[in-house]
C-alpha cells in the first residue's frame, strides 16, 4: 500500500532516507539508520553473543597474523581506518607497526564524533610514538583526500562492512578510496565467507534477541527523531539465509493491518499484515568473488590471511 502524505517538514538527518525508504515498494531502510547510540550499543551487545563469529574471529585473525600483516604492508605507514569506531580491533596493527617503525599517524574515520572520542583517548595514552587525528566524516559520501598524509597509507575497511554493500555499490566504493589513494599505497579489507546455513541463521538470530532488538532500533530512532508512532511489539524481526543471492536479509515484518504516523514527514505509512521492511544485507564471500570485486575496483590482489575454520578472511590489497 502506498503512503498518504503532504509537505514534509525534514527535521531530522535522516528524515529523507526514512521518506524515500518507507514511500518505496517493497519498503526499505538504509543499514546506516541502525546506528544511532542506541543502535551501536546493541551493536557491540551483539559481537559477544555466542552465535555472533564475525568480531571475535576477525580479531583472532589479526591476532595471529598482526606482524605478517605489518610487514606485507610496508615500512613508513600512516594508518587509515574507515569506520573506526573505538578503533577496538585495531589496536592489535597498531602494537604490530610500531615494532617496525619509530612513529605512527593514525587517522580514524568516523561519523559518530563520540566513538572518535573515546578511540583518540584510549589510544593516546596506550601508545607512545602514536599521533591519533580523528577525520569526522561519512567515509560513504565523503571520503577524505588521503594523498595529502605523509608516507604510505595503509587503508583499514575491517569488520565485513563491506559485506553491507550491493556487489556494484562495493565496487565503486573500493574505486573511490583507489582514487584516493597513491601507488604503493594498500587497502586491508574483512570478507565474511560462505559458510554453513545453519552458522550463518544463528548468528543473525541470536537466542537472547540482541539482534531482534538491533533492528527494531531503527523504528525506535524514527519514533524518537521524527515523532512517530511505530509501536514495535507489532513488528517480528526476520533474517535468513539468501542462498541465490549469497546474502543474509534482515527484515521487519509487520504483525497486523496497520498504519503509523511519522508526524515530522507530514507523513502516514500503511503496512498490510505480512508486510516487511528490509533493512538490511549482508552479503558472504568466496575466494573467487574476492579476488574479482578487488580487480574490478582497480586495485591489486596480495596477499590474504584466514581462520581454522575459513569463515572469515582479511585481504590485503595494493594501489
Amino acid at each position: 500500500m502506498t503512503a498518504s502524505r503532504s509537505a514534509p517538514v525534514l527535521t531530522s538527518t535522516i528524515a529523507e532516507d526514512v521518506m524515500l525508504g518507507l514511500s518505496a515498494r517493497p519498503k526499505e531502510l538504509p543499514a546506516k539508520l541502525f546506528y544511532d547510540a542506541a543502535g551501536s550499543n546493541l551493536f557491540e551487545e551483539i559481537t559477544r553473543t555466542a552465535e555472533y563469529y564475525p568480531t571475535r574471529t576477525e580479531r583472532a585473525i589479526l591476532e595471529e597474523h598482526a606482524s605478517e600483516i605489518a610487514e606485507a604492508a610496508g615500512q613508513n605507514l600512516s594508518l587509515v581506518e574507515l569506520g573506526a569506531g573505538s578503533a577496538y580491533k585495531t589496536r592489535v596493527l597498531i602494537s604490530a607497526i610500531l615494532r617496525r617503525q619509530m612513529r605512527l599517524e593514525f587517522h580514524p574515520v568516523d561519523v559518530s564524533p563520540a566513538a572518535l572520542k573515546e578511540a583518540l583517548a584510549s589510544l593516546n595514552g596506550d601508545f607512545r610514538n602514536l599521533k591519533v587525528s580523528p577525520i569526522v566524516a561519512d567515509y560513504c559520501d565523503q571520503l577524505p583526500r588521503l594523498t595529502s598524509l605523509p608516507g604510505r597509507k595503509l587503508v583499514l575497511f575491517i569488520g565485513s562492512t563491506i559485506g553491507n554493500f550491493e556487489p556494484q555499490e562495493a565496487v565503486r566504493f573500493l574505486q573511490r578510496v583507489r582514487r584516493s589513494l597513491q601507488p604503493g599505497d594498500a587497502i586491508l579489507v574483512g570478507f565474511d565467507m560462505v559458510k554453513d546455513a545453519k552458522v550463518l541463521h544463528a548468528a543473525y538470530n541470536d537466542a537472547a534477541g540482541i539482534t531482534a532488538q538491533f533492528n527494531k532500533n531503527v523504528l525506535a530512532r524514527i519514533n524518537r527523531e521524527l515523532n512517530a508512532d511505530f509501536d514495535l511489539a507489532e513488528f517480528h524481526h526476520v533474517a535468513f539465509w539468501n542462498r541465490r543471492a549469497f546474502r543474509i536479509e534482515m527484515h521487519l515484518e509487520s504483525r497486523v493491518d496497520q498504519s503509523v504516523r511519522v508526524r515530522d514527514l507530514n507523513t502516514t505509512f500503511h503496512f498490510d499484515f505480512g508486510e516487511r521492511i528490509h533493512t538490511e544485507n549482508s552479503y558472504k564471500f568466496t575466494n573467487a568473488s574476492i579476488k574479482k570485486m578487488i580487480r574490478l575496483s582497480g586495485f591489486r590482489f596480495e596477499q590474504s590471511w584466514t581462520d581454522s575454520n575459513r569463515w572469515f578472511s582479511v585481504v590485503l590489497a595494493r594501489v
